[in-house]
Order: C-alpha cells, then sequence, then structure tokens
C-alpha cells in the first residue's frame, strides 16, 4: 500500500500541475510513453540486442565450473605492419558467476605496454547494458578499427599506463550471457557483486598482479556502477575475504551519480550553451520540483516510486531534445547519426568476423552492443543516489577523480561539478574553497581542475561524453598523472607522446571555470519563440 500511495501521490502532483497549465503540452508524458519498455527501447535507439543463442560452443565458456576463469590469447593481426598481439599480453576470457543460475562474464585483458609493475586498472561501460568493445576500439583500449575493418593501433590507449580490463557486465551485455534470465541483475548490489566476484577469481588467475596498484575507471552509467563497485571492494578488504586487493582510487567520466542534483542541473546547462530559450527554460523549471519529489520518495517507497520517477524526471531530457532537434545528446556540437548517435557499425562488423570470434572464443554469442534487457531490468536503479557511499571512500584515503566533458548534454559537466561540491565529508569545505588550476597537456590548455586531498574534478575541454574519445592524449595525461598523485603538473612521459592531441573541431567558445558554461550557437529547431 506504501508503493501504491507513493505513486499516486507523485501521479496526482504532476497532473495538478498539468491541469493548471504550469506544465506546457509539449512537456507532457507522450502518448506513446509505455511504461517503461518503450522508453527503455526508445532512448537506447531501438538497437538488436537481445541474444538469439544464448550459449556458445561448450569448447569455449559452456563448461567451465563456477567460480572458475577460461582465458585464452589474442591472435589477432595489427596493421599497417601485421604484427601479431599473440606475444604482446593481450587475452579475452570468460568467468562464470558463482551466485548465479549460469551467467559468464566477458572480459579482455591487455597487459601494459611499460611494465607489468603498472597499475592495473578496471574500465567499465554505461548505459546500462551497453559493452565494454566500445571502449576498447572507440576509446581507450589498444586499437581502433580501419574501414576496411582491420585493427590499427591505437597509440594513445591506456594500455600505456597500465594492465588494462575491460569486462562486459551485467549479465547479458556484450558477449556475456547466461541460459537462465533469472541471472539478469536489478540493482548495484547485484552488480557490485558479481564485479567483486570476478576480481577474485582474476587475481587467483593472475597472481603476479596482486600487489599493484588497482583503479577503477568508467563513463556514463557506470557513474552508478563505480561506487558501489568500489565500496564492495573496499568492504571485501576490511573484512578480509578472500584476496586482498589494492585498492587506490576510482574515476567517474561524464557519469550520473546523483540524479537529484544532475537533473535539476539540465535545464540550466541548456539555456547556457544556447540549446533552449529563456521561455523554455522557465517551462522546463516547472517540472524541477515534481522530479525532486520523485527522487525523494524513490529514497524511501521502493520499486514502483523508483519507476515512476525515472518517467517523470526524463520528461526534462526529452523535452530538450525535443526543444534542440536532432542533436548529439553526447557532444552537443554534433547531430546524432547512427546508433547511439554515433556510427559504431565497424565494430559490430568486424566482431562478427569468423577468425575474430575464434580469437575471442565466443562461439556462436551474438554481441550485444548495448541490451534493452538490461537497460529495462536496471530501471529502478536509475534514480538512486550513489553517491551516499563515496565520503567513507574519501575519509580512508582512497582517490576520486570525477571528469567530465564540456560538451556532453546527457551526463553534463555542470550537473557532476555540483554534486561534487555539495558532498558532505571531512574536506568539503576546503575542496569548495580551493582553487581551480589549469589542466594542461604539452603546455595547451586542456582543462580546468580542482582538487583537495583524496578528490578530484576536472572539466575537459574540447571533449563531449567519451573523453577518450575526443581527447585521447589529454585522457592519457589524466590518467597517468592521477595514478601518480599529481594531475596539475605535467609528467616527463606527455612530452614522449605523439604531439598531436587529435582535438575535436573547435569551436568560438571560451572556457570558462568551474562555476559557469561555456556558450556555444547551437542550430537548434523546433522552439515555439525561434526567430
Amino acid at each position: 500500500m506504501g508503493k501504491l500511495s507513493s505513486f499516486l501521490l507523485l501521479f496526482f502532483l504532476f497532473t495538478s500541475l498539468c491541469a493548471a497549465g504550469e506544465i506546457a503540452d509539449d512537456l507532457s508524458l507522450p502518448v506513446d510513453a509505455g511504461f517503461p519498455a518503450f522508453t527503455a527501447k526508445k532512448l537506447i535507439r531501438a538497437l538488436n540486442l537481445v541474444p538469439k543463442d544464448l550459449s556458445p560452443d561448450h569448447a569455449t565458456a559452456a563448461d567451465v565450473l563456477p567460480g572458475s576463469i577460461i582465458e585464452r590469447p589474442l591472435r589477432l593481426l595489427v596493421f599497417p605492419n601485421e604484427s601479431s598481439v599473440e606475444d604482446l599480453g593481450h587475452h579475452a576470457g570468460y568467468y562464470r558467476l558463482p551466485h548465479s543460475h549460469d551467467a559468464r562474464l566477458f572480459y579482455f585483458f591487455f597487459e601494459s605496454r611499460q611494465s607489468k609493475n603498472d597499475p592495473v586498472v578496471i574500465w567499465l561501460t554505461g548505459g546500462p547494458g551497453c559493452s565494454s568493445e566500445l571502449a576498447v576500439f572507440y576509446e581507450n583500449g589498444p586499437y581502433k578499427i580501419a574501414d576496411n575493418l582491420s585493427l590499427e593501433w591505437n597509440e594513445l590507449g591506456w594500455d600505456k599506463a597500465s594492465n588494462l580490463i575491460y569486462v562486459d557486465q551485467p549479465t547479458g551485455t556484450g558477449f556475456s550471457y547466461s541460459s537462465d534470465k533469472r541471472d539478469i541483475q536489478h540493482d548495484e548490489a547485484g552488480v557490485s557483486g558479481d564485479l567483486y566476484d570476478f576480481l577474485q577469481a582474476f587475481f587467483s588467475q593472475h597472481p603476479e598482479y596482486v600487489n599493484n596498484d588497482f583503479y577503477i575507471t568508467g563513463e556514463s552509467y557506470a557513474g552508478h556502477y563505480i561506487p558501489a563497485f568500489a565500496s564492495r571492494v573496499h568492504q571485501g578488504n576490511k573484512a578480509k575475504e578472500g584476496i586482498y586487493i589494492n585498492l587506490k582510487g576510482f574515476a567517474i567520466g561524464n557519469g550520473l551519480t546523483d540524479p537529484a542534483i544532475q537533473y535539476k542541473a539540465y535545464p540550466d546547462y541548456a539555456l547556457e550553451m544556447g540549446i533552449i530559450k529563456e521561455s523554455d527554460y522557465k517551462r522546463l523549471n516547472k517540472i524541477v520540483p515534481v522530479c525532486e519529489v520523485a527522487i525523494k520518495l524513490c529514497g524511501t517507497s521502493g520499486r514502483v516510486a523508483c519507476l515512476a520517477s525515472y518517467l517523470v524526471c526524463n520528461i526534462l531530457f526529452s523535452s530538450i531534445l525535443t526543444i534542440a532537434g536532432n542533436i548529439n545528446y553526447y557532444d552537443i556540437r554534433k547531430e546524432c547519426v547512427g546508433s547511439l548517435c554515433y556510427d559504431f557499425s565497424n565494430m559490430e562488423k568486424f566482431l562478427s568476423l569468423k577468425p575474430v570470434r575464434e580469437s575471442l572464443g565466443v562461439g556462436e554469442i551474438q554481441f550485444v552492443s548495448c541490451s534493452p534487457t538490461v537497460y529495462e531490468a536496471m530501471l529502478a536503479d536509475w534514480m538512486k543516489n550513489l553517491e551516499v557511499g563515496i565520503p567513507a571512500l574519501l575519509e580512508d584515503g582512497i582517490k576520486l577523480l570525477v571528469y567530465a566533458g564540456e560538451y556532453d548534454l546527457i551526463c553534463n559537466w555542470l550537473g557532476n561539478s555540483r554534486w561534487v561540491h555539495a558532498m558532505n565529508w571531512s574536506g568539503q569545505e576546503a575542496f569548495v574553497s580551493s582553487s581551480e588550476k589549469p589542466f594542461t597537456v604539452d603546455g595547451k590548455d586542456a582543462g580546468v581542475l580542482k582538487n583537495h586531498g583524496p578528490l578530484s574534478f576536472l572539466k575537459v575541454h574540447k571533449a563531449g561524453h567519451m573523453v577518450p574519445m575526443d581527447q585521447p592524449k589529454a585522457s592519457l595525461e589524466m590518467l597517468t598523472r592521477w595514478m601518480n598523485g599529481d594531475l596539475a603538473e605535467e609528467t616527463s612521459e606527455s612530452q614522449g607522446l605523439a604531439s598531436d592531441m587529435n582535438e575535436s573541431p573547435t569551436t568560438d567558445s571560451t572556457h570558462a571555470s568551474l562555476s559557469s558554461t561555456s556558450s556555444i550557437d547551437i542550430n537548434t529547431s523546433s522552439s515555439s519563440d525561434r526567430s
């Protein structure tokens, strides 16, 4: 009865505003807004994402005992010199989850190009339900996919500074699978528990890395995964569960972590970046109080209230997209083209090649780049506040880096900056009052940095949602310097990297401080008062 009462209260508040004319007709719930399946599939562009065959060949992963890993060296050719990666410590494998009915997580492991003593870094892609292969081939992995579907070296991959792990998670993402749909996760406790079990098995398989520093990284919805995962690792270390994992820090890139603060920032960011007009801004801000009430109910009233808050609060985001037209909500300088507003079709073509699949050991498993099944299963988790567990990690000296590309709308830097500044911990006052510093790479302005003690926030210039893709050199420098303990200082390694920062097209905007946005002219459409 409590859950139903919460939902009815939320529904009453929203419909009352609509009836009173406080919310314009174009900001009301769409007539085709199924709850919640339609919304989930619409937001991820209706990709073909449910595996038709949930079981690969028995010769690969099917007979693995629960808690065990099957790992194989990759045998791929990398052009232009057609060198093999077989001797470079590149691996792919399956881990059979012990606390599941039949689930297996697929992963890549790339040994550092520099030293096996480099930190171990795990990368988590968001979604929820999007494969980490997106990062492997388009962001910070060791390869890039050429138009002819050959592999090229990424000279700015994060394996130049770390031993790098990518996991397709939660179950049902990428090449990860189960023959039993009960293995689909619905919350962060389940996700972080699976990842912790994977790490225990990974370090058992690779004991030579147990004493290395360990860092958790990722982007987007990983703003939920990462704090929960870091807390689970820290909890396991304190309780002396299994292998001690040498957790030193965690980094969230353009993440969704504290929805109450971040959703409220949508109208502010959109107005200051020229995406909407003042009249649009006033109408959108009528929804904000309803969204805030909805998120509070999610925190106290359970699943039904959380699903309702997802639907209500996303009116803010979808309304901005309606006003803006065909904008790329991951990079507002661009139009939305292809799946997820980018053309990642070469990755799916490459991963469908028979020699590639044989090297990866995935049998006949269908690759799932972004899963609507996983996405929908996690909807009740969406509006949960994952900031709440972070202060305890900071107090114990575990570092946090929150970074954000300045041209991302969906997880914009403004909302991220606000929750970081609002976070209640012993160093909050000192962090808030600390001065901003330039983040420079090769003597060039690459961002604005603020830090105190274990907490750092970096606004990355000329980047959207996928910072390592848009600014690969700056992102590698960021990682290296952060792990070395001095994010503000350029390292000597910086001078040895390729001189070209591979910047995205420049704009006329000026780079503002962390207290304001930098405006950019967006060719928006559909605004009722557009001149």
